[in-house]
């Protein structure tokens, strides 16, 4: 991988090519796993079950092909360059249309470019897609800086906000003056950051997943609709339930990133534990929401990277920088696109963002763009028409 300290800041063609020695030594360490034990009848409720994780560790050990979905991602044209000291990997999918919109698309944590390789025709090429040629997009797709193909970051300060600077820039030396943003996940805090620090150039911040940090006003508590009271709930037992990864993420990364450097079970579990929950709660298993190769590609690039220190570090430095606080209104038409598991409350988010399109989706989940392309595709496409 390219050392960031050394990266030209020109934007410099990109192969994906993983030396044989780094996939031995993966499926070496599978072999080698160190299992733990498991109480009987406990299921998820402690974390991921034994026996699911052996399981799926042995296909990742004997029938995933590495090679195949190494090459799929070099379907694709795939860029470095260098930008406030950290090195920049990303997609650049150009349109067949002329007039298409430029998109930059930010994915989240535990995701990656992975996340998007589904929405990429639909959004490029519509045409081919059986939808309008008009809403179609240039696609730009980077990975967060410490995160995957970008590596890992090798200074303090990379805070949500610093990448949105960097995202800007980034759109700046691709030489688009008019784009948009979207983004899930962290994705939907970096993307309307990008809306604040850039507005005269962003026309619009679509995003999945948007929750506002601004608290929902006691008097206005009893005029909730029962969908809204629901994912008021569905919050706070995130909070109680699924926030230790949090914790660990923005208190002590460094600790945790032994562990996860060190097995690939390890880092597969503390994945795959997050597909689990956050994934369309109609499906029991990650692989019954999401294709499961992709799900390990996803894997794969935290893995064979080694950021899973430099990914938890991002949480540790924007939490500590108190930017997980409300922020300013926003005047950036911002579209929001709620999935089942989602806790989009419209009157908090309307509070820092303004929203202009609203849509509530009853399949998907936390992971849209692999869990259901195509009402992410379609809804993006809607957002941004009467921007353009």
């Amino acid at each position: 991988m390219p050392d960031p300290a050394t990266a030209d800041a020109e934007i410099q063609p990109f192969h994906l090519e993983v030396a044989e020695r780094d996939l031995d030594d993966l499926r070496a360490r599978l072999d080698r796993t160190r299992w733990p034990d498991e109480l009987p009848g406990s299921g998820w409720d402690l974390g991921v079950p034994l026996g699911y994780i052996r399981t799926l560790a042995a296909y990742w050990r004997d029938e995933y092909a590495w090679r195949e979905q190494e090459a799929r991602l070099n379907e694709l044209p795939q860029f470095t360059t260098s930008i406030d000291g950290a090195n920049i990997h990303f997609l650049h999918v150009r349109s067949p249309e002329a007039d298409a919109l430029p998109l930059i698309v930010t994915h989240g944590w535990p995701g990656s470019v992975v996340e998007f390789l589904d929405i990429l025709g639909p959004l490029t090429d519509p045409r081919a897609h059986g939808a309008d040629p008009s809403d179609a997009f240039h696609v730009v797709a980077p990975s967060i800086p410490g995160f995957g193909l970008s590596g890992r970051t090798t200074e303090r300060g990379w805070t949500t906000q610093r990448v949105a600077r960097a995202w800007s820039e980034l759109m700046h030396r691709l030489g688009y003056s008019r784009y948009g943003a979207q983004g899930g996940d962290t994705g939907a805090i970096v993307s309307p950051e990008l809306g604040r620090i850039d507005p005269e150039h962003v026309v619009g911040v679509h995003a999945n997943g948007l929750h506002a940090f601004a608290p929902i006003d006691p008097a206005e508590a009893a005029e909730l609709s029962a969908g809204e009271r629901a994912r008021v709930e569905r919050l706070e037992y995130l909070m109680r339930e699924q926030a230790g990864y949090v914790m660990l993420q923005t208190t002590r990364p460094q600790t945790l990133s032994y562990g996860l450097n060190d097995s690939p079970v390890g880092q597969l579990a503390w994945i795959v534990e997050k597909f689990q929950e956050w994934t369309d709660p109609a499906a029991d298993l990650p692989e019954d929401a999401v294709d499961k190769d992709l799900l390990l590609t996803n894997v794969m690039l935290y893995w064979l990277t080694g950021t899973a220190g430099s990914s938890a570090r991002m949480y540790y430095e924007t939490a500590h920088s108190g930017a997980w606080a409300a922020s300013p209104k926003s005047d950036v038409p911002t579209g929001v696109a709620v999935f089942p598991h989602d806790v989009s409350i419209r009157r908090t988010v309307e509070q820092e963002h303004h929203v202009v399109h609203w849509s509530e989706f009853d399949r998907g989940g936390h992971f849209a763009a692999m869990e259901a392309p195509d009402l992410l595709a379609t809804d993006v496409r809607e957002f941004f028409r009467p921007l353009r």
